[in-house]
């Protein structure tokens, strides 16, 4: 019974921030005269229930899968990691590289050479504030933000200069050889890449709901400091946690350059970027690994819908980034309710003597 309800709990959470947001949408475009059923319909159609759609979608979403996994797993913890846009860019960044450096191997080997070095790139990125939360208790939120802008200069340095393409009219790094990407499959443009996220997500979920990482982690996000009278290691496990973070978060760069992309440019992650979407994605999945691939997939849908409205109906693609910005409204309403401690979380770094054990303050 127990189980039941929390499956419906999750449920609800999904779909009611899903349903404000379309009714609002829907809203909007009955004011500029078109036909809100006719508009959503488009969208389902042309995302979901077409071969080219559904293909389209499934491969928008696999980079999505993996940087909502990288958040859902932290903040189970209660580690609020801001990182994983940096970690997804650096990812990108550094496959790309081992992408058009290495010539004449085998496609397979080249590939999972590509994918390691982003997973590598992606673990030492969050090592370090890792290593600062678990040892030094530092603010993991304002770290993990502030290396993100230092990523973004180090990358557009490197992009900049010594990797840059002289052949190229903007800037951007070499293109990969072929034997580093992934090649579509049936003419889509899905790839390999979305089934390698499927087994990411098999798992994590496993990781999650199955094992004995997954209670610590739960146990851990709950109460650290029962956590580590019961005998675990909880700096250890934060670490390890983060760097598991890292390593998908660089996957899910590596493996967006190697499907997509192919070269590193400026603008490589997109508006608003990877790990940012993959925050919403993690919350509207309320954290549940489940609940971020189909996050994902709706996403993805609505990416893919958009295209195609345009064609069909006065209403401008840019509905959808409405329709996303009531999503981030209403979960974030929804997260500052689950999380009333994060104000205090963020405001207390700058409170002398603020810190105080849950035990202390009973």
């Amino acid at each position: 019974m127990k189980k039941k309800n929390e499956i419906l709990s999750n449920i609800y959470s999904i779909l009611i921030p899903i349903i404000i947001a379309l009714f609002v949408g829907g809203i909007i475009i009955a004011a500029i005269g078109e036909n809100p059923f006719l508009t959503y319909q488009i969208m389902i159609q042309k995302s979901l229930f077409s071969v080219k759609g559904i293909l389209k979608t499934l491969h928008f979403a696999s980079p999505l899968i993996l940087t909502g996994l990288a958040i859902a797993i932290t903040f189970k913890a209660n580690i609020f990691n801001m990182g994983v846009e940096g970690a997804a860019v650096l990812g990108g960044f550094f496959a790309g590289v081992v992408g058009f450096s290495i010539k004449g191997i085998n496609p397979v080997l080249h590939i999972m050479l590509c994918l390691l070095t982003g997973m590598i790139v992606g673990m030492v990125f969050t090592l370090i504030p890792a290593v600062l939360k678990a040892y030094f208790k530092v603010n993991e939120m304002v770290v993990t933000l502030m290396l993100n802008y230092v990523v973004v200069e180090v990358v557009k340095y490197l992009a900049q200069g010594v990797f840059k393409d002289p052949a190229s009219g903007y800037v951007a790094t070499y293109a990969i050889n072929d034997s580093a990407m992934f090649n579509k499959i049936l003419n889509s443009d899905l790839t390999m890449f979305f089934f390698l996220a499927l087994i990411v997500f098999a798992i994590l979920y496993v990781i999650f709901k199955k094992s004995k990482l997954g209670f610590e982690i739960t146990a851990i996000g709950k109460n650290p400091e029962f956590s580590e009278a019961t005998g675990m290691k909880v700096a250890k496990k934060i670490i390890f946690i983060m760097l598991i973070s890292g390593a998908v978060s660089g996957l899910a760069g590596a493996g967006y350059l190697m499907s997509e992309k192919y070269r590193f440019t400026l603008d490589f992650s997109g508006s608003p970027g990877l790990g940012w979407d993959g925050m919403l994605i993690a919350l509207l999945g309320n954290h549940n690994p489940i609940g971020v691939l189909i996050a994902a997939v709706f996403y993805a849908a609505l990416k893919t819908g958009s295209e195609y409205i345009g064609l069909f109906t006065n209403v401008p693609k840019d509905i959808v980034g409405v329709i996303q910005g009531i999503l981030i409204l209403c979960l974030s309403v929804r997260f500052v309710k689950q999380n009333s401690g994060l104000f205090d979380k963020l405001t207390g770094i700058f409170k002398p003597g603020s810190r105080k054990t849950k035990s202390n303050e009973c």
